[in-house]
């Protein structure tokens, strides 16, 4: 089932949710309504909320509070990235200029708390502990997954286990709270819980292993960030940890200085030792590794439509070129 498809499947859903994020992005503070519209209406694939809605229709639910949950996730996720855009001083996101670089850091930083601060009145309106629970340690978890991507930066002795801590934590978290959510909304069993909530984890990691080799391995029109972000901001990602893995001493040691200064002074040469090394299939190849995971945990659902559809989020996530 391709992605196309997968929309069309939920796309009355898809407009619910659409629709509630304009509502529950209304403030008196006219600023906030900019910014928030700004980043919510950028062009993202609104990967995150598809999720929770499948995973809700997977398993029979019929009701419509998987669309607040929708929402929420999405809310949750915007906020990470205002966050993440002034922390890592991004000023290219999706092909357009990041809300820092438009309306500056501090704006940016208080209107990303005002989109976790909605998204925790959201959940109070739905009155479900058990979607309390999972939002309250999923958000913990991603800022813990921040904290430690930040002590990795400009640090050339990051290790694989080091960078899929940081993966787990910072990105699959939400992934995984999102597919959970759809089997809490329903009230199916603890192993349908945990199974969407599986298939979430394993998904999340085979998205941001494909977004870190795309880093390296494609234009930047196809991404809609600058190559090499990840490296100007001295993050190790796999490609390049991959890499500095099979280099020869002096490359290595090359490579290593480049990390601690950051900067794309050097791209060209980092580009040179990943080409000439396996890192990309490398990542590709754990990429696809998670994607059968995550299928795989699929297995303990009812065969329905919108188990195919959970099924072809995770071969998108591992075929996508941006």
């Amino acid at each position: 089932m391709d992605i196309t498809t997968i929309r069309d499947l939920i796309s009355d859903d898809m407009d619910a949710v659409d629709k509630m994020i304009i509502r529950q992005l209304k403030s008196d503070v006219v600023l906030i309504n900019q910014i928030g519209a700004y980043i919510v209406h950028s062009g993202g694939k609104r990967l995150r909320p598809m999720i929770v809605l499948l995973a809700a229709r997977a398993c029979g639910y019929t009701a419509n509070r998987h669309i607040d949950l929708a929402a929420i996730i999405e809310f949750i996720h915007t906020a990470t990235l205002l966050h993440d855009d002034v922390v890592d001083g991004s000023d290219l996101r999706r092909n357009r200029e990041t809300a820092n670089a438009v309306w500056g850091n501090e704006a940016s930083v208080l209107v990303g708390d005002f989109l976790y601060s909605r998204s925790f009145e959201m959940m109070v309106d739905v009155g479900r502990m058990p979607v309390m629970d999972v939002l309250s340690h999923a958000t913990n978890r991603i800022a813990e997954g921040e904290v430690l991507q930040l002590l990795n930066v400009h640090n050339p002795d990051t290790s694989e286990a080091d960078y899929m801590e940081v993966v787990k934590r910072k990105t699959a978290t939400l992934f995984e709270a999102g597919a959970r959510l759809g089997g809490i909304i329903t009230g199916v069993d603890e192993d349908q819980q945990q199974a969407l909530a599986d298939y979430g984890l394993h998904l999340g990691i085979a998205f941001q292993l494909v977004d870190d080799a795309l880093d390296y391995n494609a234009k930047n029109s196809e991404i809609g960030k600058n190559i090499g972000d990840d490296l100007a901001e001295g993050k190790p990602t796999l490609p390049l940890i991959q890499a500095m893995k099979s280099a020869n001493q002096e490359q290595r040691q090359r490579l290593a200085k480049i990390v601690e200064q950051g900067g794309l002074e050097e791209i060209d040469f980092v580009m040179q030792a990943i080409a000439e090394s396996d890192a990309i299939a490398y990542t590709q190849q754990l990429a696809q590794q998670e994607a059968e995971q995550a299928k795989h945990a699929l297995e303990r659902l009812p065969d329905t439509p919108y188990r195919q559809a959970l099924t072809g989020l995770a071969d998108f996530s591992v075929a996508r070129t941006n």
